[in-house]
This record gives structure tokens, C-alpha cells and sequence, in this order.
């Protein structure tokens, strides 16, 4: 397939890469070779060398000299080539290649002569093979992967660190596009920071937070990371458009009737108070009577609402096509999704180290100031829970997903024996990673019970003992002195 891609661009791509001083890892000149098993080696060696080299794509140009670098023009046609056996080339190409990276071939016609641009996608996931072999550049030349243990293993270290944060959502954007499509004054407003004076002083800032970075047919180039942050509209940018936040308010317990949805088109930086405050709005109150005054209060803690919110937002998996962040809101329940499983087991959702997907955009996010230095997060959810004596929350991990379940407020007769449960089993655990534990006076204040009902307290611990949820720290104590751990705290090796 010839594809059609703007003009411009084009030119300025080709003449770009000419002024490099030779070939290089990520790019190659030819005239008019089409031997499509060495374009098939080639693709494999520029995709591997790109993501070596940090670069967002890998080019194979047909038309240029290869030594000094002067167009003089190709005859050959993609379209018109053939793989073995007659098969369309790029079809040939693709079914040969192991992991399929994405490649499109473009015409363009500079200084008068025509010329064919092969751009390559650098691989994320493992070195790139065709025909069963992985190829890499050695400056100027393909060669088998293998024979050079060093660059496989630089490619592999730098493979594991390969993040969604650092591709490109668009190319070649002009100063201005950039300032026009990016929110910059929100980005030094969020840092506390002065907005510094003259255009280049800005892009440099965004710069150095590789929000953008320099292309390589001049301009600019905005990362991934720039545009799901920054973004004054998150639609202008094709492959991240379905990544906004949706809030849905429904009627009642069940999905059929919609009262009110919004979509939050912005970036999430720029738009994160906009959406909490929406939530928060749309959100049933409740009437609470407090010495004798009646109050309306939120049904959930806006604490809570907005870490569960950062969290979707954050630590989502990107790679996940047309799937985004969502809230559902419901007259009892509110329902946080994002897509990607949990990388921790969720009933370890408190106490283990936080891993991220996404680091580099949850250390943004956390030099906003909006999201919780790591591992606080969850506990801050927990505690302002139990702080209004809600049922617990509730963590899952459907196939492909991760959710959050808040709950309106129960008296403790109406809970049922699992809330129960896991209220004593988070309590347990946000005792413990305080360094404290479990007894029947914390457990009568998370749940408000009288001193004279402790043996109401005594059959929550004793169902959450035998549910496996909790236990003893120290079995020979006392009844009245007996303290309490989250299972996994009891174990030798610590519940790892």
C-alpha cells in the first residue's frame, strides 16, 4: 500500500535525515533495491535500532545516495513489488515479521526527483524478527542480532523500560501548534512556578519534562505523555482520543436508565478538579442529624472519590484500545473502572508496594500535587471510609479491568456478613501498616458501637477469625486483651 501523508512533511523529513552525517541505527538509503527479503531484514534491524537509540520512528529512504546523501531519485514501486511466491509485498512483509511492528510506505517527490520513505514503528515489546531472525544495525550495516550479545542485551534493558508515556501522538507540530494544543499555562501554574517570558523558554520547559521532544523533519513532536496531561483537547490527537474520562450518572441501582454523562475531553491535569467536582455534584447527598442540627453531607468522602479517581487515571493500561477511565454513579454506589488488571493481587491492595504501569506520568502527577506520594493512597481511601463509618470499599480485577466499589451509608444491622468481614479485614490491615492492631475498642469506634455492646464487636472479630480474614497476634492473651492482624501479616514470610 502507498499511503498519502502531507506534503510538506514529507520534504522536510527526507531533507532532515540527508543532513545526518552518515547512516545510522534507525536510518538507511537506497536507490533502487527491492529485494524484499533484505527490506524485510531491514525493517527488523531500523524497528530494533530505533527503540535503541530512543527515537519515535525508523526510516528506509529509496532514492538517496548512501555516502553523500544527494537525492538522485528511485524506480522503485512498493505497490508494484512482490514478495516469494507473488504475495503483495507488504502483506509478505507483515506475515514474516515477528512482533508485526506497523510500517507504511509514502511518496514524495524532492528536489524534483522521486523518492519512497519506509517509516517504522520502533518495537515496545521484544526485538523485532523476520524470517525467524532478529536483525540489528552495526553502523551502516544489517547484521544478525545474535552475533552481538551486547546490543541484544542494551535492547532488551531498554525494552523493559519502554513506557506508553514516551511515544509520539503527533509529529512535526509547529511552535505554535504546540502552545495551541497544549494548556502551558496550567503546567506552570500546577508546578507553583512563573510563566517564563518569550516562546523558546516555554518549549524548553515541556522539553525537559519530555512532554515534547525535537522531530526529526523539524518541529516538534508531542508525546503521549504531553497530550494525556496537557492536552486542551484530548480529541485532537487520534490515538489517545478514547482515553478521556467518562462520567455517568444513572437512575436507581441498575444500568437502563441514564440520568446525566459527561465526557472530560481536556487533559488530565488541566481537568482533574473539573472532574471530582462534577462527580461530586451529581453524587446523592444525604441528611445527617449532628447535635440536634440537620446537615446534608456528600454520600462519599471527596478524599477517597479523588485518589480512586488519580488511580483509574494513572495507572490504566494504555495499551488497551478503545476502552477509557470511567465513573458510574448510582443512588447507593459509585463505581470506579479503569482498563488493566491490578498489578498487585487486590486483597493486597493496601499494604504492598505500588507498582505503576505509567510511572512516568503518576511522578507527573504527583509534582501536581494530585495524586498521593506512593503507597499513602489507599490507606487515605480506607481511613476516610471508616472516618464517616461506611460499609468498606470493595476492590476487584474483572478480565481486563480493575474496579472500585464505594458504598452509601449502612447501618451495621443492614451490612451483610461479607461487608462485615472485609470492613475488619481493612481494619486489620490499616492498623498494621500504622503499626498498631485490630481490638475491640478500634473495632466499636470504626463502627460506632457502644462500650456496653463489645460483644457485638467480639462477633464481628470472631466471624472475620473465621472467615480466615484476620487473626490472633497473640492466641494466649487474654479475651479482653486479645489484638488482632490481617492474615497476611501472620505469615513467616511476612504474606509475600
Amino acid at each position: 500500500m502507498v499511503a498519502i501523508r502531507d506534503r510538506e512533511y514529507l520534504t522536510g523529513l527526507v531533507n532532515e535525515l540527508c543532513k545526518l552525517p552518515h547512516e545510522t541505527e534507525w536510518v538507511e538509503f537506497k536507490e533502487n533495491n527491492a529485494n524484499p527479503e533484505m527490506i524485510g531484514a531491514d525493517i527488523a534491524a531500523l524497528s530494533n535500532g530505533a527503540t535503541l537509540n530512543g527515537k519515535g520512528k525508523a526510516y528506509l529512504i529509496w532514492g538517496i545516495e548512501d555516502r553523500a546523501h544527494a537525492v538522485v531519485g528511485t524506480h522503485f514501486a512498493p505497490g508494484a513489488t512482490k514478495g516469494k511466491g507473488n504475495e503483495p509485498l507488504e502483506n509478505w512483509l507483515l506475515r514474516l515479521m515477528s512482533p508485526q511492528v506497523h510500517f507504511c510506505f509514502y511518496e514524495a517527490e524532492v528536489a524534483g526527483k522521486r523518492v519512497v520513505i519506509l517509516e517504522i514503528e520502533p518495537t515496545t515489546q521484544q526485538p523485532v524478527a523476520f524470517g525467524g531472525e532478529r536483525f540489528i544495525r552495526v553502523g551502516s550495516v544489517t547484521k544478525n542480532l545474535g552475533d552481538h550479545p551486547e546490543k541484544e542485551r542494551t535492547l532488551w534493558r531498554v525494552l523493559e523500560r519502554t513506557n506508553f508515556e514516551n511515544g509520539i501522538t503527533a509529529e512535526r507540530v509547529s511552535d505554535e501548534d504546540v502552545l495551541g494544543k497544549l494548556d502551558f499555562p496550567a503546567y506552570f501554574n500546577l508546578l507553583g512556578m512563573t510563566l517564563p517570558d518569550g516562546r523558546s523558554s516555554i518549549l524548553d520547559a515541556l522539553r525537559s519534562d519530555d512532554l515534547i521532544t525535537p522531530c526529526e523533519a523539524g518541529g516538534w513532536n508531542i508525546t503521549n505523555l504531553g497530550a494525556i496531561a496537557l492536552a486542551k483537547n484530548l480529541r485532537d490527537f487520534p490515538r489517545i482520543r478514547r482515553k478521556t474520562m467518562r462520567v455517568i450518572k444513572y437512575r436507581g441501582e441498575g444500568r437502563t436508565e441514564t440520568q446525566r454523562e459527561q465526557e472530560f475531553t481536556t487533559g488530565y491535569a488541566i481537568g482533574f478538579e473539573d472532574i471530582i467536582d462534577y462527580i461530586m455534584a451529581v453524587t446523592p447527598a444525604r441528611e445527617v442529624i449532628d447535635r440536634a442540627l440537620r446537615r446534608e453531607e456528600t454520600m462519599f468522602p471527596r478524599d477517597a472519590v479523588r485518589e480512586l479517581v488519580a488511580n483509574a487515571l494513572i495507572h490504566q493500561d494504555f495499551s488497551i484500545t478503545g476502552a477509557g477511565p470511567m465513573v458510574e454513579i448510582f443512588d447507593t454506589r459509585i463505581e470506579i473502572t479503569n482498563p488493566g488488571e491490578p498489578l498487585v493481587e487486590v486483597e493486597r491492595i493496601l499494604d504492598r508496594p505500588p507498582k505503576s504501569r505509567n510511572e512516568t506520568l503518576a511522578s507527573l502527577m504527583r509534582r501536581f500535587d494530585i495524586c498521593e506520594e506512593r503507597g499513602t493512597g489507599i490507606d487515605k481511601v480506607v481511613i476516610s471510609i471508616e472516618r464517616r463509618q461506611l460499609p468498606p470499599p470493595l476492590f476487584e480485577a474483572p478480565a481486563g479491568s480493575t474496579r472500585t466499589w464505594l458504598f452509601a451509608h449502612k447501618t451495621l444491622a443492614n451490612m451483610d456478613k461479607p461487608e462485615r468481614v472485609r470492613a475488619c479485614y481493612l481494619h486489620a490491615g490499616i492498623r498494621f501498616v500504622q503499626n498498631d492492631y485490630l481490638t475491640n475498642t478500634s473495632l466499636r469506634e470504626r463502627f460506632g458501637i457502644d462500650e456496653k455492646n463489645r460483644s457485638m464487636a467480639s462477633r464481628l472479630i470472631r466471624d472475620a477469625v473465621r472467615a480466615g480474614a484476620i487473626v490472633a497476634y497473640n492466641p494466649s492473651d487474654a479475651p479482653r486483651n486479645m489484638k488482632y492482624l490481617p492474615w497476611w501479616a501472620a505469615r513467616p514470610d511476612g504474606g509475600r
